[in-house]
């Protein structure tokens, strides 16, 4: 796979603050990276650092090829960015917005006419073309951002928080368009949030960061995998074996990870691992419970995420 963006060793320091601290970090062509972290995690500053608007004090980056401390001109002629509050010209027309920036990102003339219409189609903007933006709700706004970060055809684009503030419905249409500039335009989307239910539906890999240093990086089910140890299972069994089965699952030692519990007409354990599913099973069927019913809840980007903080706390 081709690694579009690469980042060895790399720390920045504010002052007295590590925002960044030996950060190596891959992330290849055509995949959705979500950048995950709290508020001060250095997410920002990674994000600042890659497109050359701020210098590292140490450590390489190349982004597309090109070093964005001396090429950084180059290299933001090839990338978009959408900020999580799309700037704006109110004053001006949603098709007079996106004509300036075409003529800022240096869009051939005899292009922009169409490349500025069909964006406009696209994010179903066309009919409020000539209306000012000042009128525009928050999931307008944020479709004409992502249209002016389109204009210039960049091959990275880099998201922070891009449906904080839209509607269900504004927020699948985001989700659509992300999926599809990756899939099918085959472009790098690099997403910063902590929407943990969203990344863990749109990315393909992600990366935990905490305190300015990576703490983990991999798919959701990798990462899930490795770092969440538990996984929660439903049981239905005979109604009259309920409590029979309670106190087996209680005894059963190194299988069953805390204390295992009645709910929802059934029982509700945490197993130590999904190898100890089947032999859990095995335990109760061996002990005359009859199971009618087992469901395993698969641990998400959440349950890695706070296991992954936990860790840091002991």
């Amino acid at each position: 796979m081709e690694a579009v963006i690469q980042l060895k060793n790399v720390s920045r320091r504010f002052g007295e603050v590590q925002a960044v601290r030996d950060l190596t970090l891959e992330v290849y062509r055509g995949e959705i990276f979500g950048f995950l972290g709290h508020n001060g995690a250095g997410k920002t500053t990674t994000i600042r650092l890659v497109n050359g608007v701020l210098e590292a004090d140490q450590g390489k980056i190349r982004v597309l090829g090109f070093d964005p401390q001396t090429q950084g001109p180059q290299l933001r002629a090839r990338t978009g960015v959408i900020t999580e509050t799309a700037s704006m010209d109110n004053r001006l027309t949603a098709l007079d917005n996106l004509t300036i920036y075409a003529d800022l990102y240096g869009v051939p003339r005899a292009e922009v006419k169409t490349r500025v219409s069909g964006l406009l189609a696209q994010f179903e903007l066309a009919e409020r073309a000539n209306d000012r933006v000042a009128a525009f709700s928050t999931g307008m706004r944020q479709r004409l951002a992502f249209a002016r970060a389109l204009l210039h055809q960049p091959e990275i684009l880099f998201l922070d928080e891009p449906t904080s503030g839209l509607d269900p419905m504004a927020a699948r249409q985001v989700h659509s368009l992300v999926t599809h500039l990756a899939r099918e335009e085959k472009r790098t989307v690099f997403i910063c949030t902590h929407n943990l239910v969203e990344a863990q539906r749109l990315c393909d890999r992600v990366a935990v960061m905490e305190h300015g240093q990576l703490v983990a990086v991999g798919s959701p089910h990798e990462l899930a995998s490795r770092y969440v140890r538990r996984l929660m299972v439903n049981l239905e069994t005979d109604p009259a074996q309920r409590e029979s089965a309670l106190e087996i699952l209680a005894a059963a030692g190194a299988l069953v990870d805390g204390q295992p519990e009645l709910a929802n007409g059934g029982l509700r354990f945490a197993a130590a691992g999904r190898e100890a599913i089947p032999q859990t099973l095995s335990l109760l069927v061996n002990k005359g419970i009859r199971v009618y019913h087992l469901s395993a809840e698969e641990p998400d980007l959440e349950d890695v995420y706070f296991a992954l903080h936990a860790g840091k706390e002991q």
